[in-house]
This record gives structure tokens, C-alpha cells and sequence, in this order.
């Protein structure tokens, strides 16, 4: 156990290293009222002002722990009994200003009220997602002296803020994977949990998946427990440190459906655990003849949305479509000058191209296999953003959706009919659209989700399905105060965005999906502004600027001339 333990301790701060937060939102306990802070939690040091009481009651509001306890001992006696501050953080910047309120001076000398000042970042909300805000950040606080001589807030905020520091020094992110019909495989969905004690992990993990997906990705996905289930016992580990999860409420699911079920829960656990896991349902095995699970049993659902690593993708060079593996035109009228060729798009599966032609003034989608002729769409206006395909189903064949962006103000989507026709489909966009001008788009690979660029401005949204529409919902703005003048964003991965700007300081950046933090790339080499960008699991990322083309892998790498880079080329991973 002690070896399994330091193992799992190590895998932590490796993935730490990563800078990944730390921990998550505390729960608050339901009840009449909540305990006073534990003996075991010490009293402030003693005559502190009130400035330094406030300001360590917020850096205090990060500690997870039951009741908030290492707040409240900031707080009255009836403050510390009565105080239930409300599901939910907001993450405000680490730096902060603490004032005394000037303007309305109480006529008693032992109060006094102190001013927070500072801006928002972001809310953690009730099922912990990290929802980005950009917003200023005020709050007022009473506080008296105390029979003691010390100062202590009588009036806690019912909202508890955390500076961005706190946040990830705290809580620890988890991706809780959920299934997207769409495209058979799992999606990530960020969440935050609390990381200390370290034993608890899987079971806050297990109740994070037993809630279903957060606001931000219902509807874009399966709720494969419905709500209906819930765990026999708590998550624990046996003596052998296998993890044992028992389940209930499973009734009559068919055996598919308790596959899917077993994977979603082995691969949500897989950043909290190394230990086996025991699934039980309603006191047997979860899948008949599969009692124990590790991640590497799995079937591979996430296969099909990953390029093929013989694709080495392409790119759009003075109207022609070239490889970028070994520079030659590709097949068909896109390479050889019968199309003038603005941008393009290949299908994840390398089987079909979509490209944007320049024909009698206007921008017009065309649609095809690689290497033929490829059949004009009714789709056209005076510019057109860079197709981007929809996944193919799971054992469904090849792909038969392309979105693009009409005149900036107009999400379109084309899908492949039965008789062979391309054919205009519609999308309910004004969620998205009502930010701005979207002048880039692309879907993510698994088909839950898209990014887009906003009035220069990164944007992500999820894609629901119904039987007869869809809609792009809950569309978020990352990092909106530090990241501007954004020209070209793609998906590096399921949960994490490559973004590229016009700026000379930040050309290129990775942001989560969350937008929860921004990380920037060695700028080294590149010759701003850069113009292009692409990406993809296991991929190196790509850029395109004055210069040409230029590759990295990770993010203070210096970049490097990529083997075949031309100027003026727009390079573009599948998918």
C-alpha cells in the first residue's frame, strides 16, 4: 500500500508539472447550521488589522475543508455559527487592493469596513466547471473588535472569491469523460475537485460522474447514468489496492450500454488512480465475465478521431493544394490550377477534401474525395472561413459534413444526401453569432464541441443534436482580457486549443478548453505576425508567418523551419 501510495504521489506531481491546478471546490455540508470552525483550525495570529483579516479570509477561502473551516476562524462568533456561503467560487486575479471605505465612516471606532477591489477571472460553479468572466470585482466587508481586542468580520460575502493563485495551488482539474453518439468516442469535460485527502480522489471523481455532464456540454452528449444511479457504498480501496466501485440503480441496461458505462468510469478515474477497479452493479459484475478493469482493456473508442499518423496533412500554396510531407501538389484540379483555392479542409479519415474557390468575385464551397474533381455547393458570398468536417460515426463510414462561415455572420453546413448531392443544412448559430463576426471556425475532432474566432477573440461553444436541428449553446469567451486580435485557432488535443494572433508578444498560445489558464509558446524564430496555425494529437504544432512554416512540440520549445515550408502557405492537420 505504501509503494502504491508513493507512486500515485509521484504521478500527481508529475502531472503538477504540467501546471495543472491543484484542487477543487469545497461542498458545502447542507444543514441548519454549519459547525464552528474545528479546535484543530488555529485562531488568527493576534492584533492583525482589519486590512490583513480580509485579505487573509479570502486567500483562506481556497483551503478546501468541511465548513470552510480555515475562513470562518476569520469571522465573529455568530458569523463562524450562522455563515453558509453558497456552492461556487469566483477566481478573481492575484492581485487584489484592500481599503478602508472612506465614504460612509461608522460613527463606532471599533468597526470598520474594508473594501476588496480587484478582477474577475472566472466563477467555479456549482457542479465545478470553471466558467471564464471578465469583470471588476468588488465587495465590502463589515468588521468589528472584538471583547479580545481582535478584529473579525461580521458580515462574511455569501460568494466566496479565491485569487487565481489559491485556485491552482488548490484544486486539482480532472477531465470526467462522457459519450458522444455523434462520433462514438469520449469526451473530456473539465472539472475541478478537491486534491487533499489524496484517498478521496476517486470518490469525488465518481460523484462528478454520477451528476452528468456540466451546463456548458449537456445536450452534446450522453448521459449514460441518466441521473438514475448512484454508488452502494463509498469508493474505497481493499487491502490488495484494487478500487471498489459499487453501483446501484443499473436495472435493465443492455450489455453495450454497461461497456460504455465501465469505460466512462475507468477512463475518469485514470488521472487520480493507478489501481485496478472493481465495478460491481446492484451487487454483480457491471459487464458479465469483466469484474476487474484497467484503462488499457479498453476497447479504443477514441481511435477514429485521431489522424492517421500516414496523413501528414496538407496545405493551400498560391491556389493549389500541396502535401506538407513531401511538398507535391495533391491530385485533381485542387492541385494541378483548375481551382484558385483560398483554403481548404481534409476529412479526419484523409479520405475527402473541402475547399474554399475564388470564382466570378465570390468565395463557393466544393466538396469531394482527394484527388478528383470535387462538386461545387450552393454555398457561396463574399468570403468563406476555412472548412472544417464533422467526425464520422463510430463504424459509419466516411465523413458527409462540412461547416463553414458565410460573410463572417453566417454558420453553414453542407451534408452529403443520398443521391450524391452536397446539400445546404441549417445550424442555429445566434448564440454565437450575437458575439460578433466569426471570421474562423473548426470543430473538434470528436464532434461535441467547436472553436471559433470571435471579433478576434477565442470563443468555444458545444454542438447539440436533435433528430431535426442543431445548435451551437453555451458559448464562452477565453481568456477575454489577456487574448486579443486572435487570426487562427485549432484543437491540439480534445481539452486543449492552439490559438494564433497577430501579436508580436503572444503569436501563439495554448488555452484549455475552459480557458481556465493561458500558456504561451517560445516566440523564438517566428516573424510576427503569424497567420496560420494548426494541430493534433501526437502531432507537432504548425504555424505559418512572413517566413513560412515553422514546427514545435512543446511549449518553450524554439521553433524550427518545417521540412518542406514555403511562404505564403496555409497549412491544415485532417479533420
Amino acid at each position: 500500500m505504501k509503494r502504491l501510495l508513493t507512486l500515485l504521489a509521484v504521478f500527481l506531481l508529475v502531472a503538477g508539472c504540467a501546471n495543472i491546478p491543484l484542487e477543487s471546490q469545497p461542498m458545502v455540508v447542507p444543514g441548519d447550521k454549519p459547525a464552528q470552525a474545528p479546535v484543530d483550525v488555529p485562531e488568527p495570529q493576534a492584533g492583525i488589522d482589519s486590512l490583513t483579516v480580509t485579505r487573509q479570509f479570502i486567500r483562506n477561502s481556497a483551503t478546501p475543508g468541511t465548513g470552510n473551516a480555515d475562513a470562518r476562524v476569520y469571522l465573529d462568533d455568530e458569523a463562524r455559527r450562522n455563515w453558509k456561503p453558497s456552492p461556487g467560487l469566483t477566481i478573481i486575479d492575484n492581485t487584489f487592493g484592500t481599503v478602508y471605505d472612506t465614504s460612509s465612516p461608522t460613527a463606532n471606532p471599533d468597526e470598520q469596513v474594508v473594501n476588496v477591489r480587484g478582477f474577475k477571472l472566472g466563477n467555479l460553479s456549482p457542479d465545478s466547471a470553471f466558467i471564464p468572466v471578465k469583470a471588476e470585482y468588488s465587495q465590502q466587508f463589515k468588521l468589528r473588535k472584538q471583547p479580545n481586542g481582535q478584529w473579525r468580520i461580521v458580515d462574511p460575502p455569501q460568494e466566496l472569491a479565491v485569487t487565481d493563485k489559491d485556485f491552482t495551488t488548490n484544486y486539482f482539474r480532472v477531465p470526467i469523460s462522457f459519450y458522444s453518439p455523434d462520433s462514438g468516442a469520449f469526451v473530456p469535460d473539465l472539472r475541478y475537485i478537491a486534491a487533499k485527502p489524496q484517498a478521496g480522489l476517486p470518490g469525488r471523481v465518481m460523484d462528478l460522474v454520477l451528476q452528468g455532464p456540466s451546463e456548458g456540454l449537456k445536450g452534446a452528449v450522453k448521459d449514460l447514468l441518466g441521473g438514475q444511479v448512484a454508488t452502494e457504498t463509498n469508493v474505497r480501496s481493499t487491502d490488495d489496492g484494487t478500487l471498489d466501485i459499487a453501483l446501484t440503480g443499473i436495472g435493465g441496461a443492455s450489455l453495450a450500454d454497461r461497456n460504455l458505462i465501465a469505460a466512462q468510469i475507468v477512463l475518469s478515474l485514470q488521472t487520480v488512480t493507478l489501481s485496478r477497479i472493481r465495478l460491481l452493479a446492484d451487487g454483480t459484475a457491471l459487464v458479465p465475465d469483466h469484474e476487474y478493469w484497467r484503462s488499457n482493456e479498453l476497447l479504443p473508442y477514441n481511435t477514429e478521431i485521431v489522424p492517421n499518423s500516414e496523413l501528414p496533412g496538407l496545405m493551400t500554396v498560391h491556389g493549389r493544394v500541396r502535401s506538407l510531407g513531401d511538398g507535391a501538389p495533391v491530385g485533381g484540379p485542387a492541385g494541378n490550377g483548375g481551382y484558385k483555392v483560398i483554403s481548404g479542409a481534409q476529412s479526419v479519415d484523409g479520405k475527402r477534401l473541402a475547399v474554399v474557390e475564388e470564382r466570378d468575385g465570390r468565395q463557393w464551397l466544393r466538396v469531394g474525395d482527394l484527388g478528383r474533381d470535387l462538386a461545387s455547393v450552393d454555398l457561396f458570398g463574399g468570403s468563406l472561413s476555412r472548412p472544417t468536417w464533422r467526425p464520422v460515426a463510430r463504424g459509419g463510414g466516411v465523413s458527409g459534413e462540412v461547416w463553414t462561415v458565410v460573410d463572417h455572420n453566417t454558420v453553414a453546413r453542407v451534408t452529403l444526401a443520398a443521391d450524391g448531392r452536397w446539400v445546404k443544412a441549417g445550424v442555429d448559430a445566434t448564440m454565437l453569432t450575437g458575439l460578433g463576426q466569426v471570421t474562423e471556425l473548426r470543430l473538434s475532432r470528436d464532434g461535441s464541441r467547436l472553436a471559433a474566432v470571435v471579433n478576434g477573440q477565442l470563443v468555444v461553444a458545444s454542438i447539440v443534436r436533435t433528430a431535426d436541428s442543431v445548435a451551437l449553446r453555451s458559448p464562452r469567451k477565453l481568456q477575454e482580457r489577456d487574448l486579443k486580435d486572435v487570426v487562427d485557432v485549432d484543437w491540439a488535443t480534445q481539452d486543449h486549443l492552439i490559438a494564433a494572433t497577430s501579436s508580436n508578444t503572444l503569436p501563439v498560445v495554448k488555452v484549455p478548453l475552459d480557458g481556465q489558464r493561458m500558456d504561451t509558446f517560445n516566440s523564438s524564430n517566428l516573424t510576427p505576425p503569424v497567420h496560420g496555425v494548426t494541430a493534433a494529437p501526437s502531432r507537432q504544432n504548425l504555424v505559418a508567418d512572413a517566413g513560412g512554416l515553422w514546427v514545435a512540440s512543446e511549449l518553450g520549445e524554439v521553433w524550427r523551419p518545417q521540412a518542406h515550408t514555403v511562404t505564403d502557405a496555409d497549412p491544415f492537420y485532417p479533420g
